[in-house]
């Protein structure tokens, strides 16, 4: 992965490796990936771009009068699932969508993410790079191979075999992850019981957001293997941890790192300090698309270190966004909000959307807040210019619809698709009578 590949180099491995069948995947407007496999004899066609479906089927994408799209795949991300048949193993290509008229499709996520990166370009930046952490959790199957509520282990952060049974689990999916190419960094128990989070190298944004989904596929995969099911779910129990994509971002610029002045004040750059100023602008405005799901506001409440809050550190764990302690090449901010349901193509363009405006209008992020932001009071958080996140998705969406820098990075399309599709989400939840309201009032009233 990441390497530039060519037809010639492609075909070799096909047949190196038994490839019998080939997906075509691609992502849609909330996250899911979908695919359309072909046999090998179909490659040709895949290759001259001529590969067909129907977009009326797919979540966000267009009305049946309008449905046929085509699959351009980007040969670079060209792979082989390792734990497909030895009698003939599937590869895949990742794929941008087109209109028939060979213009890119402005409701492809992917590509969307691209048309934000060109404004980058534009302002004079060679490349946006992404490290995120995805958590989640695993869940033990039952007798029919559905997925249970009864955890994996019962493990602490760091913790070790016997006490982390999903030890070899997760080692297996670091096995075929680093088959496939990835270079992980780290692979541990996280804070709640059955958590996880397993570490890959930061990369480009559209190859990070594209490992970011092959990452989710391969984790899901390899839990099955083992009984078990994988969850992204931001919040999945009540009274622990929830599941985070701390996003780990930093601007380049001729191979330097434009966030890096060795004389800056925490040898951070004038740059750096903009785009942390144009995340804290934007970050109540953005949560709808980082955060998208009903479920992702129960983990962004006090006291489970997810945060809550608008503010920046860098040295307090408690804020939206935090600075890491590296420098040099590896100087970076991190958001810390951002969840594993978010579409990375669409949380990358929106984040970096929110960064660039900091820049373009060279902003000033407020003071830091290096205290404890969860045991200051209501009052002490207004005196401080500190802000609450949207406390649900109908709020987040609210906020999202007044923000015009934020619109314009997720396009017309996916904008108007995207808020349709969540207003429903929340309308279906408000009008759903829940198990706790009958625990509640069914014999109290």
């Amino acid at each position: 992965m990441g390497k530039k590949l060519t037809k010639k180099e492609i075909l070799k491995q096909i047949e190196e490796e038994n490839v019998r069948f080939i997906r075509l995947q691609f992502t849609d407007m909330l996250g899911t990936i979908k695919n359309v496999e072909i046999p090998l004899s179909q490659l040709d066609k895949a290759f001259d771009n001529m590969m067909m479906f129907d977009g009326s089927s797919i979540e966000g994408f267009v009305r049946i009068e309008e449905s046929d799209m085509y699959l351009y795949p980007d040969l670079d991300s060209f792979v082989v699932f390792p734990w497909t048949s030895e009698k003939g193993k599937v590869a895949r290509f990742i794929c941008d969508i087109y209109n028939p008229d060979g213009t890119p499709f402005e409701g492809c996520p992917r590509y969307n993410l691209k048309r934000n990166l060109k404004k980058m370009e534009e302002l004079g930046y060679d490349a946006f790079n992404i490290g995120t952490e995805p958590e989640f959790f695993l869940f033990k199957l039952d007798e029919k191979g559905e997925p249970s509520l009864e955890l994996n282990d019962h493990g602490g952060y760091f913790d070790l075999a016997p006490t982390d049974l999903g030890e070899n689990c997760r080692r297996d999916i670091v096995l075929e992850l680093e088959e496939m190419g990835f270079e992980i960094e780290a692979s541990h128990h996280e804070v709640a019981p059955g958590q996880h989070e397993i570490d890959f190298k930061y990369s480009d944004a559209v190859k990070h957001a594209d490992d970011i989904q092959t990452f989710k596929l391969v984790v899901k995969t390899i839990a099955r293997k083992h009984n078990l099911h994988a969850t992204f779910m931001p919040k999945p129990l009540f009274g622990v941890n929830g599941s985070g994509m701390h996003c780990n971002m930093s601007l380049f610029k001729k191979g330097e790192n434009a966030f890096f002045d060795e004389k800056g004040d925490l040898q951070l750059s004038e740059v750096a300090y903009q785009f942390t100023a144009g995340i804290i602008k934007h970050a109540t405005n953005f949560t709808a698309v980082t955060n998208p799901t009903v479920n992702s506001f129960k983990r962004l409440v006090p006291g489970y270190e997810a945060p809550s809050y608008v503010a920046w550190s860098a040295s307090n764990r408690s804020p939206l966004v935090r600075v890491p302690k590296s420098r040099g090449l590896s100087t970076r901010i991190e958001v810390r909000s951002v969840d594993p349901a978010a579409n990375p193509y669409l949380a990358m363009a929106v984040l970096l959307a929110a960064g660039l405006d900091g820049v373009e209008n060279k902003l000033t992020p407020p003071a830091s807040v290096d205290r404890n932001i969860y045991v200051m009071t209501k009052e002490e958080r207004e005196e401080d210019g500190i802000k609450d996140l949207p406390s649900t998705l109908l709020g987040a969406l609210e906020e999202l619809k007044k923000d015009e820098t934020i619109v314009q990075a997720m396009g017309e399309h996916l904008f108007e698709h995207f808020v349709e599709a969540k207003e429903i989400e929340w309308d279906m939840f408000r009008t759903t009578v829940h198990p706790w309201e009958r625990e509640q009032y069914l014999t109290s009233y």
